[in-house]
């Protein structure tokens, strides 16, 4: 680990464990997501990158918080979403270790459970929707340093992030053009995070709140997409900006999601090939979108190899099929059909989670933008799944992003709760005053609303 790394991971673990909650996992995204991947100490046979060691120092002092203030780890209670989620993570590690039986797969997911231990971090830093926005505010800045760092890349083929990594990281080039990977592992990921932050940034200039920050965020993401120059990256990107689009449409949606099911239908009764050799048509930058629909073929034609544990090796499925470049495909083939089930009904879930949570702030159309660009920031990250699995730091914001969602929906029914309250209170003052033959005679004049009255009397 390089020094300024191992100086800036220090700080930052101090700062989760000294700052007030709400801003103690500001810092530790900033290190996170603006260090080289391959940062680490290697001890007892365990790589601790960065966020490892964030994790740690997060669950220490969540296990304090826990027994000196007897503070509440999930501020809304244990919801079906945190259910699924460790159910999937458990799922993913049990079969691994079952498929491949010895030492080094039990060590590799004892590390994916500690990774996955960021989602507990996140839901416990993340609580309602201030913290959601104060998470946004500090990552516009954050992308612009990213975004400023991928642009030179671009144009001169230097990656700035080598000086803090050790060793020179050499960017791809396809067709004579450079793709920009910044802090991740390849461009691919990189333009897949920049896109879907692009919903978030839009959410704080519409909401007015943080005008400037969204302007430079749209802007910075933007550029993050575009100069990782992966089909996949601007596809999420697109991807955001049509669900943003679609908001006058947004009482329609069931309409319009049954419209894609029968298209897809008729698509797959009209093509020769199956429906899922669109994919082989997209192509936004000269890349090679065929890999990824003969990676679902074989995926479907294999299925008996893998349906029950996964499958120890795909390079023996067809050309380029080593590389598991599909998030479906990879909870396929590393965890079984029924990790590949659990992880869809999380997505199904936190969709469901979001529609329910606008739907019950229609009427202010603050709030409701707020949900719609969260599910539009969903909608790219689905995108993201068909062209990339996400393996590096990528994988850290996915965590840190299903955690906003329950927090973030929760906070619409405290919202509810609220408006209902002077209600409540003003019906209580008339209880508390009167005796018990005046409250009766008090319902006969309608003095409490009908809802109280059938509480009290019904």
């Amino acid at each position: 680990m390089h020094p300024v790394v191992l100086v800036a991971t220090l700080l930052a673990a101090l700062a989760m464990l000294f700052l007030p909650r709400k801003y103690a996992l500001l810092p530790a995204v900033w290190v996170v997501f603006l260090t080289p991947v391959g940062q680490q100490l290697y001890l007892g046979g365990f790589h601790f990158f960065v966020m490892r060691i964030i994790i740690v120092t997060g669950l220490l002092k969540i296990v304090w918080m826990k027994v000196s203030a007897k503070t509440r780890i999930f501020s809304n209670g244990v919801q079906l979403i945190d259910k699924l989620f460790f159910v999937w993570a458990v799922l993913h590690a049990a079969t691994f270790v079952l498929l491949f039986r010895d030492t080094g797969a039990v060590t590799y997911e004892i590390a994916f459970l500690l990774d996955a231990c960021l989602y507990v971090l996140a839901r416990y830093f993340i609580q309602d929707r201030e913290d959601v926005l104060r998470l946004a505010k500090a990552l516009a800045p954050l992308a612009m340093v990213l975004a400023a760092c991928m642009g030179y890349e671009y144009l001169t083929r230097v990656n700035l992030f080598s000086y803090i990594n050790g060793y020179k990281i050499v960017p791809w080039v396809r067709d004579g053009r450079v793709r920009a990977q910044g802090t991740f592992a390849n461009s691919i990921t990189a333009g897949v995070f920049g896109a879907t932050l692009l919903p978030l940034f839009f959410w704080l200039w519409k909401g007015g709140k943080a005008r400037l920050l969204g302007v430079v965020g749209l802007a910075a993401s933007g550029v993050i997409a575009v100069t990782s120059m992966a089909s996949t990256g601007i596809m999420a990107f697109g991807a955001g900006i049509l669900a943003l689009c679609l908001w006058p449409i947004r009482k329609y949606m069931r309409a319009l999601r049954w419209g894609i099911v029968i298209t897809v239908l008729g698509l797959a009764l009209a093509m020769r090939a199956p429906v899922w050799f669109i994919i082989a048509r997209v192509d936004f930058v000269g890349g090679h979108g065929w890999d990824r629909a003969a990676l679902i073929d074989a995926t479907v034609r294999h299925f008996s190899e893998w349906w029950l544990l996964g499958a120890t090796s795909t390079e023996n499925w067809g050309a380029d099929t080593w590389d598991a470049c599909n998030q479906f495909v990879s909870e396929a083939t590393s965890g079984g059909l029924a990790t590949l089930v659990v992880f869809i009904a999380i997505l199904s879930r936190v969709f469901g989670m979001i529609g329910a949570a606008r739907k019950r702030v229609e009427g202010s159309r603050r709030q409701e933008w707020f949900f719609w660009c969260l599910g539009a920031a969903l909608f790219a990250n689905v995108m993201g799944f068909w062209g990339i699995d996400y393996f590096d730091i990528i994988r850290t914001w996915w965590y840190i992003f299903l955690a906003m969602i329950p927090a973030a929906t929760m906070a619409a029914r405290a919202s509810i709760a609220e408006r209902s309250q002077p209600e409540l209170v003003s019906d209580a003052v008339a209880v508390a005053y009167v005796g018990q033959a005046a409250v009766a005679d008090a319902v006969d004049a309608r003095v409490l609303s009908p809802s109280v009255s059938s509480r009290l009397f019904g």
